[in-house]
């Protein structure tokens, strides 16, 4: 199973224990997840669309809890307009609302019934990438006012959603490890969460050992370059001058560096008599490169 299912396996067996959080959940899952048609007899019906198993038990187990309904077809008339209209669809006037329509805010009064929404809404219409690569989540919805009140709702927890448009469909989206983490948490997808933050822990740790031996390599390419450079000048001054004619330290300086092609400045400078820095042998160095430069 992707890691997407596993978090809507997870969320699907979240129990809110408030009417009114089932209520809020309910109604994103009718929203964005069932629509009006005619079912098998001819006769209107409100219609599941979805065959995600997690879905649709979470579906049945909230008619089940919140309207005593146990299977789709004791979804008769009566019924459905109860559940309509407990959801909001329906207003005072008796009129049927589009499901495309905002959600009520009377049923996202609260911060539960808020992630109790986000909760419906993502088993309905979310996904996102196994963090062991990239991270992305998404909710695609069929229109921008769906796809505005989800990112209302987000900054509510101060979560920032984005929207794209995508093939007549607009597209909530983050793509922060932080934000995606925040926002497991707020649908309450713990197990999933600890899941994700165990592989940014890892990823991060293999980046850092990753950065440390590129830069060591660097380090060891740059002192084997410039260790070549110099001895290939010492070599020069040697053949072309001769190093007896060079001041008593530098020559000393030039004779440790051929003897010990690989060493670095400050061990080097351990093999002078007395002793020098990093510094001094630097400059020495540099004195050596100048006179070889001067040939």
């Amino acid at each position: 199973m992707s890691f997407s299912g596993e978090v809507k396996e997870e969320i699907a067996r979240h129990s809110a224990g408030a009417r009114h959080c089932q209520l809020a959940e309910l109604a994103a899952i009718v929203q964005l997840g069932c629509h009006i048609g005619k079912d098998s007899n001819g006769k209107t019906a409100l219609l599941f669309n979805s065959d995600n198993e997690a879905l649709q038990r979470k579906y049945f187990t909230l008619l089940k809890k919140t309207f005593n309904i146990g299977t789709l077809s004791e979804l008769d008339d009566d019924k459905a307009w109860d559940l309509l209209q407990a959801l909001k669809f329906v207003d005072a006037n008796g009129i049927l609302h589009s499901f495309s329509e905002p959600i009520s805010p009377l049923l996202l009064k609260q911060s539960c019934c808020k992630r109790a929404y986000l909760r419906g809404a993502y088993l309905s219409i979310g996904s996102m990438s196994d963090p062991k690569g990239s991270y992305h989540l998404e909710l695609v919805c069929d229109n921008i006012d769906q796809a505005n009140q989800i990112c209302e709702i987000m900054a509510d927890f101060d979560l920032e959603g984005r929207i794209i448009e995508r093939k007549k469909h607009f597209v909530v989206y983050m793509k922060e490890s932080g934000s995606i983490v925040d926002f497991l948490n707020v649908i309450d997808a713990n197990v999933a969460l600890m899941e994700m933050e165990n592989d940014r822990i890892l990823k991060e740790v293999r980046n850092s050992v990753n950065r440390r031996v590129n830069c060591e390599a660097a380090n060891i390419t740059k002192t084997v370059n410039a260790s070549a450079k110099q001895i290939a000048e010492i070599e020069l001054l040697r053949d072309r001058y001769g190093l007896f004619n060079l001041p008593a330290n530098l020559r000393e300086m030039a004779e440790v560096r051929l003897e010990h092609p690989d060493a670095t400045l400050a061990e080097l400078g351990e093999f002078l008599s007395p002793p020098v820095g990093k510094s001094g042998v630097n400059h020495r160095l540099r004195r050596l490169s100048e006179i070889a430069q001067g040939l």
